[in-house]
């Protein structure tokens, strides 16, 4: 589904280009929480970015958005590392294990910072502010491609569940998944966002719901561990298609609305 990364990435890069106000900003990472902490991850990191360090009082994000700026930031894109996937992390680092550990983070690689977002409460969400270095060059992925490969993804696995016998539904399945999708945050997108991305996004989510209810233990679903792996091994492309059209939706995202602003300048 769209996550507080994305949110951050699309926003702040907006922001960073006139084409979004600072407290259109702040507004959009609400949706995920109530209240947004920020914290540099050491205390050397926060003494050179002037934010707090781990042991103090955390800020808000409007001082996040300034030590953005301060530290050059262009644009931003959206990380969503798995195990066996660290493609946008920067090897063994700290911030490459928050990464990986939490699936997601929010990169402004001009600026040298990378931020992880983690939930420590009801309401209360936490960034996690690394300083990154020679990161590994973005693939770029069309997002046209990107939505191809997920259909094509998507057919692939459910005729290769049906060939198994392990695709049966169960009842009230399909409401499952309309719960599902209904109960996720719906965050909110710059005015200018191209269309196909918003649908691409939407695609996504239910395509997850959809993984999510494939994957769940129930009557009807895989019976034995060999089930299980097949289960598996068929559904790991969806997986990985899903999350790299995200992340092209998000980076085109980005493109048209830093284009379109620096256009008019």
């Amino acid at each position: 589904m769209p996550c507080p990364s994305a949110t951050m990435v699309v926003w702040t890069s907006a922001w960073l280009h006139g084409a979004a106000a600072s407290d259109d900003v702040l507004d959009a990472v609400q949706t995920w929480a109530e209240v947004n902490q920020i914290r540099a991850v050491d205390d050397e990191t926060a003494a050179r970015l002037q934010l707090p360090g781990p042991g103090e009082t955390p800020a808000g994000p409007a001082l996040l958005l300034a030590a953005v700026r301060r530290a050059g930031g262009d644009t931003g894109n959206l990380v969503l590392p798995v195990a066996g996937d660290a493609r946008g992390l920067d090897g063994a680092t700290e911030f490459a294990r928050d990464a990986m550990r939490r699936g997601e983070a929010a990169v402004f690689a001009e600026a040298g910072l990378a931020l992880v977002p983690e939930t420590v409460a009801e309401g209360i969400l936490d960034w996690t502010v690394h300083e990154v270095s020679e990161l590994p060059p973005r693939e770029h992925i069309p997002v046209g491609e990107a939505e191809h490969d997920m259909s094509s993804a998507m057919r692939e696995a459910a005729s290769t569940l049906t060939e198994l016998d392990i695709s049966r539904s169960r009842p009230g399945v399909r409401a499952e998944i309309a719960e599902k999708i209904s109960a996720r945050p719906q965050p909110s997108w710059p005015g200018g966002v191209p269309q196909r991305c918003l649908r691409v996004l939407q695609r996504a989510t239910e395509v997850d719901s959809i993984l999510w209810a494939a994957t769940a233990d129930a009557p009807g679903g895989a019976t034995s561990a060999s089930a299980d792996r097949a289960r598996g091994d068929a559904l790991r492309p969806l997986f990985d298609s899903v999350r790299t059209a995200r992340c092209a939706a998000v980076d085109e995202m980005v493109r048209a609305l830093t284009q379109s602003t620096d256009k008019q300048r």
